[in-house]
């Protein structure tokens, strides 16, 4: 047991693949993410979506953490899974109040607190985790420890804002955010991390967006309960697994070939900076992207399951906006994927873009059920378009492809 508890970190190769231990992780992580969708559609407003928001940006600043720490050293030896199952249980926990963060109660630990030790819990392993990780590398040791620092500072703003309420407990998650973020973007310009192994990298970035778009249709079930019968709820349910396959189709048949083999032939100074953007970052809305379009498809169904005429029931704002925002963040994720990645990306993904928000406040006035067809059939029409356009080609590494 002690040879164990004592044991060195194995680093990985840079043949090194994605671990079952991750993979588990990756599934108890997007679980939380999915009842964020609770929390923000009960009921849908501006307000909830920014709370959301700021839920979604904590925990995704620890997925990439844990991600980083899995491609310096293997996540299925020595400490590592022993940390990574016990912040498993930090997320679980953490996802099974998420829907009441912001509801105070009078017990001693309430939701919103209970949800903040879950959170420093987290990443107190993280950081554990993260140095044990460095080993005697002074250059590792010193970006984890910088990193560290604002973590810890974070959680004042956190553990304030879970005793108090309303306005103020939002303006203290969301500093916490900004304070836990500023210590990664401080540590990547000061010091920057070290990427073994790109291929690991860009397969855990996929696995945890294509784990996201098949969570995100667990929204069809709730949104639709018992009433899947009625031909309406239905076709809805048709229209968002239609969605979720034009995602997947959007991202994986070139998007993420291309940014692999871009991170791969890269030299050796500058994927560290690529994984950091590319990946880190800008695959934030996309997965964000996912989990607002959920709750969309989720209200859509809601409507229709209520049993009104599907002529007659039209989406609030905050829904609209939930359900073609999330479009827009995901496209504009894979622009920004490809532009930080191999510094390049077709025109027409910035049209694209354009066009979902164009078709924003026409999806306002038109029945929730037209409205769900209307982004269908945009996103058809756009995996369609780049099947078949030359115009929409993704560049490859090093092409000088115009933006």
């Amino acid at each position: 047991m002690k040879r164990i508890f004592r044991s060195r970190p194995i680093m990985t190769e840079e043949t090194h693949r994605a671990t079952t231990v991750e993979i588990f992780f990756d599934l108890v992580f997007i679980f939380a993410l999915t009842r964020i969708v609770l929390l923000m559609g009960r009921p849908p407003t501006f307000l909830s979506l920014a709370q959301g928001l700021i839920l979604l940006l904590l925990l995704w600043t620890t997925w990439t953490i844990y991600t980083w720490v899995g491609n310096l050293v293997r996540a299925d030896a020595g400490l590592v899974p022993a940390g990574a199952i016990v912040a498993m249980a930090a997320v679980f926990v953490a996802a099974l109040v998420i829907p009441n963060a912001w509801q105070h109660g009078n017990e001693v630990m309430d939701a919103p607190l209970i949800l903040a030790l879950a959170y420093i819990a987290l990443r107190a392993i993280n950081i554990a985790l993260g140095l044990h990780a460095a080993g005697g590398d002074r250059q590792l040791r010193f970006t984890q420890g910088l990193f560290a620092t604002t973590a810890i500072l974070a959680w004042i703003p956190l553990v304030l804002g879970a005793l108090l309420h309303g306005t103020a407990q939002t303006l203290l998650w969301g500093a916490a955010f900004v304070i836990d973020f500023s210590g990664g973007v401080i540590a990547s310009a000061v010091s920057g991390w070290r990427l073994r192994s790109p291929s690991h990298f860009a397969e855990r970035h996929g696995l945890v967006l294509i784990i996201a778009l098949g969570e995100s249709l667990i929204s069809v079930g709730t949104g639709a309960e018992l009433a899947v019968t009625r031909g309406p709820v239905l076709l809805a349910a048709l229209l968002a697994i239609t969605n979720a396959v034009c995602g997947w189709r959007l991202y994986f048949k070139e998007t993420a070939m291309v940014a692999r083999r871009g991170l791969e032939t890269a030299p050796s100074a500058q994927r560290g900076r690529i994984a950091t953007y590319a990946y880190s970052l800008a695959h934030f809305p996309l997965v964000a992207g996912v989990i607002y379009g959920a709750l969309g498809v989720e209200q859509v169904l809601g409507h229709l399951a209520h049993g009104e005429p599907w002529h007659a029931t039209r989406l609030d704002w905050a829904s609209t906006v939930a359900l073609y925002g999330g479009t827009v963040l995901y496209l504009t994720g894979r622009l920004l994927f490809l532009r930080l990645a191999v510094q390049s990306a077709p025109r027409a993904q910035i049209v694209a873009i354009g066009v979902a928000l164009l078709l924003l406040p026409a999806a306002r006035n038109l029945p929730a059920l037209a409205a769900l067809g209307l982004l269908t059939a945009f996103l058809v029409a756009l995996v369609w378009y780049e099947q078949f356009s030359v115009g929409s080609r993704h560049p490859v590494a090093g092409e000088a492809t115009p933006a």
